[in-house]
């Protein structure tokens, strides 16, 4: 990416092996390599479908935010898995310009915004293997809302 934002970085994401394969204003593709990933049967780990939904869905939003003032968080995810995967497996998602700007009026008006991403992700062959379901939060480091409001309420 051509801005100096700096990166958000996890450890455990790192030891993944994930590759970020394309990555630009509101837009996100990733690769999760099968190989360190693989489960007992050498099909990919579902833990490793989960890390990918989230950092494909979260990657946009990010994409978007002053990190001086703002930070993501995941609220929620849930993974479908439609077939077994015994290869790389690819994920993407991006948000609309003007989801965007909704997003970015929400953050200024209010210090929190969100959205729901559904994340397809395939395997080598292109045959869809599993669906992240995932709601990330954008939010204002000054925000109030975690000793204002229930965590129900904050959605």
């Amino acid at each position: 990416m051509a801005d100096a934002k700096p990166q958000y970085r996890v450890p455990f994401v790192e030891r993944t092996g994930m590759q970020r394969l394309e990555e630009r204003r509101g837009y996100s593709r990733l690769l999760m390599p099968l190989e360190p990933n693989a489960n007992h049967v050498q099909v990919m780990y579902l833990g490793a479908f989960t890390v990918l939904a989230e950092a494909a869905a979260a990657g946009p939003g990010i994409s978007i935010l002053d990190t001086a003032k703002y930070f993501p968080i995941i609220k929620d995810i849930a993974v479908d898995c439609h077939r077994m995967a015994a290869s790389d497996v690819a994920a993407e998602f991006s948000l609309s310009e003007e989801a965007m700007e909704s997003l970015l009026a929400d953050l200024e008006r209010k210090g929190s915004a969100g959205y729901a991403a559904e994340v397809p992700m395939h395997d080598a062959d292109g045959t869809l293997v599993a669906t992240g379901r995932v709601t990330v939060k954008l939010l204002s480091h000054d925000w109030q809302g975690a000793t204002s409001q229930t965590a129900g309420e904050a959605a």
